[in-house]
């Protein structure tokens, strides 16, 4: 903030907060204000997105013109004239001081903003607000200084890897589509974010569209695209409100439609709402969706690079990585490839909840170890003692993803370290699991959403799953023999090297990782020939549930 920060509260307007009662809490404000008269007169109200600590809410920052701010938490409509005093000085500002955070907070402090940066900044229903804080200035910039072969080069320079999971090179990616025969491309957003305990790329629609619109329109120019397509999925009505308006406040700014910003450059850009498959998430399967037809997989090659929407060549990206695009582009690419490691640079956002003290959105460094996102930044386990916080696991990748032992915290969360250990960032879903939490239904909690979401077009997975969770359902009921355990790891491997898309691929993971790294619960939970009375009674070692 700046000395010519008006007195102002950012009251949190995302998902999180409202589900907490800020809309309540924000109508009380205004009244309060209003009632109140004087000094307060001067407090202006701002709706904002995401202030990050969720599990907290409702949030509300208070900015004053010196520059400083304050952020309060966990505040109710009553103790809106409490707030208000707070900001003017009018007396009742130590009612607040229980609820008042730390902004030198790991949480906080820890943090480094990239994607976020405009997430709770911003009114995300107004695009003066947005253009004051720079959004569409590098849009403007790129149309009038560069080559669609600058902007890639850029943000091969970056080192940015697609953040939705696969972690494909962005540049590589943007090249291949440009590179293709002359015709007509299109770009396409992934906002089909369906892991259990993802909520970042609903954040960022929610707290600043206009970020992932200019995102998207620099890629459509670098490779070539008129035509756009955001698909979201239904579950997020309140993303797509906004993302609407935005879309429209765009169109009507001149940022959107012919001849964008007075340049040569045209692109329509529209919403495709899923109906809530899992399995939309993978490109082949979300194409087909967008053009109204049953949302399955198809064969690769040909790539959607090569193949795309209607047989045009189709960029296809997540949320995070084009929204990444306007910082890596106003910074340079180097800027933020010295972010991060030698195979996985810059930032990523993580979505932290579970068993864990500070739920909400964390945005760091790669390379960062999750000792520090989940113990630092997080607080580990609410009561949890020990140099591991109460922390059993991490998850880690979403039903795509495995379970990563407390021992092994100090793991650097990039690409590479990941996905040695079973697992893999996938769209950036961590979630903490206590000690008193047996993996095996752990792994079956992820398997029967396997089976919920499998679209049925390919054996291996259609049937696999299946035999997976009841297998997974004697371990859980304590009932399994010792050649289940075989059984579990060989039809893991067989639906994983033969199901046709990453769904069925990585379904698997989950398991394996668990046995991996928490076999001997798997044998807890297993009879013991040896030890069976003739009617069958076992001894069984307890697992925790």
């Amino acid at each position: 903030m700046t000395a010519s920060t008006p007195l102002q509260l950012r009251c949190c307007a995302a998902s999180g907060c409202r589900s907490a009662g800020a809309e309540a809490l924000q109508a009380a404000l205004h009244a309060a204000r209003d009632q109140l008269g004087g000094a307060a007169a001067g407090v202006t109200i701002k709706p904002v997105g995401c202030l990050r600590l969720c599990g907290r809410g409702p949030l509300v920052a208070l900015d004053r013109p010196a520059g400083a701010s304050e952020l309060y938490a966990d505040l109710r409509a009553e103790q809106a004239p409490a707030l208000l005093a707070a900001a003017t000085g009018l007396g009742q500002a130590d009612a607040l001081a229980s609820q008042r955070l730390d902004p030198a907070h790991p949480f906080f402090a820890l943090q480094r903003p990239v994607v976020l940066e405009g997430c709770g900044l911003v009114n995300p229903e107004s695009i003066d607000d947005a253009l004051a804080h720079g959004s569409y200035t590098q849009l403007k910039r790129v149309l009038a200084e560069c080559t669609p072969e600058q902007v890639r080069e850029q943000v091969k320079r970056s080192g940015l890897r697609g953040r939705g999971g696969a972690g494909y090179p962005t540049g590589l990616k943007w090249d291949t589509v440009a590179l293709q025969p002359p015709g007509p491309r299109t770009v396409v957003c992934n906002a089909d974010e369906g892991d259990p305990g993802a909520f970042m790329d609903r954040s960022v629609l929610e707290s600043d569209p206009h970020r992932l619109i200019e995102g998207m329109a620099i890629a459509a120019f670098a490779v070539g695209a008129e035509q756009g397509y955001v698909y979201v999925r239904a579950e997020y009505p309140l993303a797509i409100e906004r993302l609407r308006l935005a879309l429209r406040q765009a169109r009507a700014k001149g940022l959107l439609g012919a001849g964008i910003a007075g340049s040569r450059f045209n692109l329509r850009l529209e919403v495709r709402v899923g109906a809530g498959a899992y399995v939309c998430g993978e490109e082949t399967a979300l194409l087909a969706s967008i053009q109204g037809q049953r949302g399955t997989p198809r064969p690769r090659p040909p790539f959607p690079a090569q193949v795309g929407l209607w047989g045009a060549p189709t960029l296809i990206n997540n949320v995070e990585t084009l929204a990444a695009i306007p910082a890596i582009l106003r910074e340079g690419g180097d800027w933020y490839g010295a972010m991060g490691t030698a195979g996985s640079k810059g930032t990523k956002v993580f979505a932290l909840s579970g068993a864990v003290a500070r739920t909400g959105l964390v945005e760091v460094p790669m390379g960062t170890s999750l000792r520090t996102v989940v113990l630092t930044i997080g607080g580990g386990v609410p009561g949890g003692e020990g140099p591991d916080g109460g922390v059993k696991a991490v998850q880690t990748g979403g039903p795509s993803g495995g379970c990563i032992p407390a021992a092994l915290l100090d793991t650097p969360v990039d690409y590479e370290s990941l996905r040695e250990l079973g697992s893999m960032m996938g769209s950036g879903g961590l979630v903490v699991i206590g000690e008193n939490t047996a993996m095996p239904a752990v792994a079956r909690h992820f398997m029967r959403f396997s089976v919920n979401e499998s679209c049925g077009k390919c054996v291996p997975c259609r049937a696999g799953t299946v035999q997976l969770a009841q297998l997974l359902d004697r371990f859980v009921e304590r009932r399994a023999e010792l050649a289940d355990l075989e059984r579990l790891e060989e039809l893991c491997r067989m639906v994983g090297a033969t199901s046709l898309c990453g769904l069925g691929q990585a379904a698997p993971n989950p398991v394996l990782s668990t046995l991996r790294h928490f076999r001997q619960e798997y044998q807890a939970a297993c009879r013991q020939p040896a030890q069976c009375e003739p009617l069958g009674a076992c001894l069984l070692q307890e697992v925790s549930a």
